[in-house]
């Protein structure tokens, strides 16, 4: 009997359950493969807190947000002694294979313990879109239809009032769900970390609009973006697992294009808000169709390797190139969306 142990780990996204319902269904598909779901991530891995899992433990929950498994940030290499942490949960639960569901941090330690002799295939999982060997990760397109809903809502409230909104969206070191996002609401300007930016620049798109009759202004930034030059520098902040926290640099944004611009600016930082709530339909597919091919590589005896999006199929890649680098958004991207900045 193979079995194959799957956890979700780092920051959650619309997609997670759908995935763990792929790979289980897939492995009930074979007489001889079955599923141990490690609950809370890594921590469940390092601690021994699992669950089986069949077809009748995944039935319902293609359309539900979160994970039924939980996740952290907790991190067998961080907080642990990487495959050491994880060996005895691993020995008593007969896992030959581990489906690791997870982003760019993630992935990183799931190579680790590779590399340590523990069969390992990789999912990439994040709203960020930043995972490099893949063209597009699940969980994007809903944080993009989620961020497009808000801009839509508060372009409104802004034209009733006259005012600049500053919406604040995810993206810790790339713009694609700025860039996205701002494209489909129409956006007046888009920061995000790949591109220098200079307020005076957006003052003046603010100001020229304002005097062409259109007085009001959304601009969309993305939370990682560096603070603005002569602003206040923002206290570190941690999470409880001692990674950056990350937020907040819209409203030294917004201070400054309102004291250059003399307008009214709000700012709307929409926050965890991406990350919750149903998945979209295409994510849905997208996490469904990696969750099997996941299994397969795993039931197959792959290792080292993760279930990618290439044109419009799904192929395995090394881990070694999903973790050799973070993809930025394509400088052509930004260009358009550029053209319609103002």
């Amino acid at each position: 009997m193979s079995v194959i142990g799957v956890l979700t780990a780092g920051g959650d996204c619309p997609g997670l359950n759908a995935v763990i319902r792929g790979v289980t269904a897939r492995a009930a598909d074979h007489d001889n493969a079955e599923v141990v779901g490690i609950k809370n991530g890594w921590e469940g891995l390092m601690e021994g807190d699992t669950v089986p899992l069949d077809r009748d433990a995944v039935r319902g929950i293609l359309f539900r947000g979160g994970t039924i498994l939980g996740t952290s940030r907790m991190d067998p290499y961080v907080h642990g002694d990487g495959y050491q942490s994880c060996e005895r949960t691993i020995k008593r639960n007969g896992i030959e294979s581990l489906v690791v569901i997870g982003g760019d941090g993630t992935l990183r330690s799931a190579l680790r313990l590779s590399q340590e002799g523990l069969p390992v295939v990789g999912v990439p999982k994040t709203i960020d879109n930043d995972i490099a060997g893949t063209d597009v990760t699940f969980g994007f397109d809903t944080a993009v239809q989620v961020a497009t809903d808000a801009i839509d809502r508060l372009a409104s409230t802004a034209e009733a009032h006259n005012r600049v909104i500053v919406v604040e969206v995810m993206g810790r070191s790339k713009g694609w769900i700025a860039t996205y996002a701002g494209i489909a609401g129409g956006a007046d300007a888009i920061l995000i970390p790949e591109v220098p930016y200079d307020l005076e620049a957006v003052a003046d798109i603010i100001r020229a609009r304002h005097r062409r009759g259109r007085r009001y202004s959304i601009v969309v930034v993305a939370e990682g973006v560096e603070q603005p030059a002569g602003a206040p520098r923002q206290k570190a902040r941690k999470d409880a697992f001692g990674f950056d926290r990350l937020g907040g640099v819209s409203y030294q944004v917004a201070e400054i294009l309102e004291e250059l611009t003399g307008f009214e600016t709000r700012v709307s930082v929409l926050g965890h808000i991406q990350r919750g709530g149903t998945p979209s339909a295409f994510d849905r597919v997208l996490a469904t169709r990696l969750g099997v091919a996941a299994a397969d590589y795993a039931i197959e005896g792959r290792t080292g390797v993760m279930a990618a999006v290439r044109g419009s199929q799904i192929v395995p890649v090394s881990m070694e190139e999903a973790c050799a680098d973070i993809r930025g958004v394509d400088p052509s991207l930004y260009e358009t969306a550029a053209m319609f900045f103002g």
